[in-house]
Order: structure tokens, then sequence, then C-alpha cells
């Protein structure tokens, strides 16, 4: 590895769809490596993805992430170029923020500023678009500020929503928008 080898550290909480799309996008990238997989959940599937990559992993309690500066000093001790949340579902704390300004991206399930926030993820995301009658619905890549939701957006890209359309369909139209996009959007910062 070189030194100008960019480094990643993606943050995740549950089954790690996205952090899959992400460690098999750069897996052969000479130029940008995940060196790190953090999560909040001892149990969260996204780990044994990682371990398959052979990626290191790191669980932080509540009390670690939000009362300690153990995450920011291992970002750090790892030299991570850019923190990548793919389904973290705490906020971050200021902190962080800080130390990585205009270095954490998101990916939000549907387009913003519409259906952000706490508690909107997942499943969540999709049955209140389909509530709301909307006709689309997509992705948004974000940068991270403070809030839920509320960073920069880097990119959004669209789907239609059909009149039969359950919230697990919009969730696997969503989902392929995600997978396509957002590790193309992560090599694309780099090349900045």
């Amino acid at each position: 590895m070189t030194n100008k080898t960019k480094k990643l550290a993606v943050f995740a909480s549950g089954n790690g769809s996205n952090a899959e799309a992400i460690f098999e996008y750069f897996k052969h990238n000479a130029d940008i490596e995940v060196s790190l997989l953090l999560s909040n959940k001892t149990d969260a599937f996204v780990i044994q993805r990682a371990q398959l990559h052979g990626i290191p992993v790191e669980v932080v309690t509540r009390d670690q992430f939000y009362h300690s500066d153990k995450v920011v000093a291992l970002l750090k001790r790892k030299a991570i170029d850019l923190v990548v949340l793919a389904g973290f579902l705490w906020l971050l704390p200021g902190s962080l923020v800080k130390a990585y300004g205009g270095k954490i991206i998101n990916l939000h399930p549907a387009l913003l500023p519409k259906f952000g926030g706490k508690g909107m993820f997942g499943i969540h995301v999709h049955q209140a678009v389909l509530n709301a009658g909307e006709k689309e619905t997509g992705i948004t890549i974000h940068y991270v500020n403070e809030n839920y939701d509320e960073g920069k957006i880097i990119l959004q890209e669209r789907c239609k929503i059909e009149r039969d359309d359950k919230p697990e369909d919009i969730a696997k139209k969503v989902q392929q928008l995600e997978h396509r996009y957002y590790p193309k959007v992560i090599a694309d910062i780099f090349r900045k």
C-alpha cells in the first residue's frame, strides 16, 4: 500500500447491504481502501460481511460513542480520510462532526428534505413516502452535520412509485439506487 491510498471508515448498525456494496466496489482498488467498519451493535450482520472481506471491525457502546474520544482517536490512528455512514442509526456527536467536518457522508433512502429526521430510516421512510401519496422517491447522498439529514446534498437519484407498490417494493427500488450510486459518489469525492 502506498502513502497515497485513501482510507474509508464505514459506520453501520444493521444488515449492511450498502456496506457490502462499498466493500465489493473498492476490493481491488489500489487508491482507496475500506480500513474500518464501526458498529454500535455486536450482533449486526454487517460485522460478518466485513470479516469476510478482511476489514477490521470495532464495536462501540453508546457511552464510548458520546462520552469519550475513542472514536475520533481510532479514526485518527487509522488515518481515515472519509467516514461513510451506511445505515448507522445514531446521531453523530459534535466532537466527531467537528474533527471530520466535510469528511463524513450519509445515504438517506428518500429525497431530502422530505422524509428525513430522527426515526426516518428503512421501511419507516418508505411507508411515510407511500402515505404521503408521492409519485416518486429515491436516494439522497449528503454531507453530515450535527443534525439528522440536514447536511449539504451531494447527489439525488429518483425512481417512480407505481400505484400498487408496497413499502417493500419501494425499498427494493431504492436499494438498487443505493448500491449503484453510493460507491461511485465515494470514489468521486476522492477524485476532487
